[in-house]
């Protein structure tokens, strides 16, 4: 199994798209104009206080405030408000917390009345992004992610990622993070320290040190709402969490984002920094990689599977539904049932790519095709549950009803990748009509002839579709094209090209470029 990370920089943003063996799985769009990315960190300041939703609206600049529930304020608020103060009013001189005196933890059963007042500054990290009409999701439990640990400020624990299942493993990586902690921060190990040597661990605790210190330094001048520490983007963003040793290639552009690129994997992985490679080939990134081709196919109502089989996904709302139809898929020496396990064995693989490419979150409701034998029903739950375990967000999957559905809820923390597959038609631009072609040929000729009269061009091309091509050409010296060449005393050729649609025509100069009209 590889990886190849594809990023296509244009004027609207950045496109980065995951492949696993050639296979789009994950794709994201990082627009120039959005200022709020999930790990962003804002100096706030408090506008209401909900008493009856436990929770506060918060200015972090955004035009709707941000929404703050206590359950979201962290165990060390207190702490962290005091630090806080202290940075604005000119104290707390040093970024290191080894003399700051912590603040008593407040209970999980609290008011957020008793903990916030309405105008008080405060530093939040933004947890979702801006959502339809909803503002921010924001906490106020701040934490600093590396590659191979996260970085909790005001925190004295230690916590080891689940997936890391070896007790001698757990035991050494505990040891090692205890050496290295700083006072008066938590640390969380992250999946991918697994087997790693200390000069690994500690030099990603610098790294996330120095962005500790970063947020001390700009916290010393900042008046809210205000960013006081931003997030890397979001390609470095994956390639800090998705990067081990089955990543083949990280495929770029752009020549700025490519150094910038080669950069970060130099720092986090030096190792890799061969894999990163600058894009020079005639064809666009996306269409070299067949990105495009897979986006068209993956985006659209209906999701076609192999041998007939497909999907229809749905967006209300309130939920997301996906329903499995076997269309065509069927073996006659098979009987039902075994058919409509094959299919929903092979929709649960592909439903668990599409809740990852889509981005879908929420609750989403898979209608499987029916299937008698409890059995069969738990082999498409494990089936589904194996392939959604390669989801980085976090989710949850119920058991197979006897009506043939699973209930899924997934995290979502950005708008939902909505990619608008059907085309309008060239020649009515969603109308339903076109021009009678006769008229096409007649447009033709007084486009021509102003070409020729009033900008004095006497030597000029016309590319068409092969059907209008045909019928100016028909007839060699009685034909249109050379009686329009005796009319208006010019060289004139007409050539075909198939890729036209029946109205689309472009006239060329003589040295080959196009005459804009």
């Amino acid at each position: 199994m590889t990886n190849e990370l594809i990023i296509n920089s244009d004027s609207s943003g950045v496109w980065i798209a995951l492949l696993r063996d050639k296979k789009l799985v994950e794709l994201h769009q990082e627009k120039h104009s959005n200022n709020f990315s999930v790990g962003d960190i804002y100096l706030g300041q408090v506008r209401k206080i909900m008493s009856g939703l436990n929770a506060a609206f918060v200015n972090v600049g955004y035009e709707k405030d941000a929404f703050l529930h206590y359950h979201d304020l962290g165990p060390q608020i207190r702490s962290l408000n005091k630090f806080t103060k202290a940075r604005l009013q000119g104290g707390q001189k040093e970024d290191k917390l080894t003399d700051f005196q912590l603040e008593p933890e407040i209970v999980k059963t609290g008011k957020i009345d008793q903990v916030l007042n309405k105008n008080q500054q405060i530093l939040v990290q933004i947890q979702k992004e801006p959502i339809s009409s909803k503002g921010p999701r924001i906490s106020s439990e701040l934490s600093l992610a590396g590659r191979y640990m996260i970085l909790v400020p005001f925190a004295n624990q230690i916590s080891i990622s689940k997936k890391i299942k070896s007790f001698e493993e757990r035991n050494r990586l505990r040891n090692l993070a205890l050496s290295i902690k700083p006072a008066n921060f938590g640390l969380i190990i992250r999946t991918v320290a697994e087997g790693k040597p200390v000069a690994d661990l500690h030099k990603d605790l610098m790294i996330l040190q120095e962005k500790w210190a970063e947020i001390h330094r700009n916290l010393a001048s900042a008046k809210p709402p205000v960013r006081i520490l931003s997030e890397i983007d979001r390609s470095s963003t994956m390639i800090r969490d998705l990067m081990n040793d089955n990543f083949a290639n990280i495929v770029v552009n752009d020549q700025v984002l490519y150094e910038d690129i080669k950069s970060y994997v130099r720092q986090v992985s030096p190792d890799a920094e061969k894999i990163v490679k600058l894009h020079q080939g005639k064809q666009p990134i996306f269409d070299q990689f067949s990105i495009n081709k897979q986006i068209k196919a993956l985006f659209g109502k209906n999701v076609s599977l192999q041998g007939g089989s497909y999907l229809v996904i749905e967006h209300t709302e309130a939920l997301h539904v996906i329903d499995v139809n076997s269309g065509s898929k069927a073996t006659s020496d098979a009987d039902q049932e075994a058919n409509a396990l094959m299919v929903n064995v092979e929709a649960a693989e592909e439903i668990a790519r599409q809740l990852r490419l889509r981005d879908m979150g929420g609750i989403i409701v898979v209608d499987f095709i029916d299937q008698r034998t409890p059995q069969n029903r738990k082999k498409v739950y494990e089936k589904l549950k194996e392939e959604m375990s390669k989801d980085r967000a976090k989710h949850t999957i119920l058991p197979m009803s006897k009506f043939g559905l699973i209930q899924i809820t997934r995290q979502r923390v950005r708008p939902e990748m909505n990619i608008v597959t059907a085309e309008q038609c060239p020649m009515c631009k969603g109308s339903g009509e076109v021009n009678s072609s006769i008229l096409i040929v007649d447009e033709i000729e007084q486009k021509l002839a102003y070409l020729i009269q009033t900008l004095n061009l006497t030597k000029i091309s016309i590319t068409a579709h092969p059907y209008i091509s045909a019928f100016i050409n028909k007839g060699l010296l009685l034909s249109k094209r050379w009686n329009w060449a005796w009319k208006y005393k010019c060289w004139l050729t007409v050539t075909p090209d198939q890729s036209y649609h029946m109205g689309e025509y472009y006239f060329i100069n003589e040295v080959g470029e196009e005459i804009i009209l």
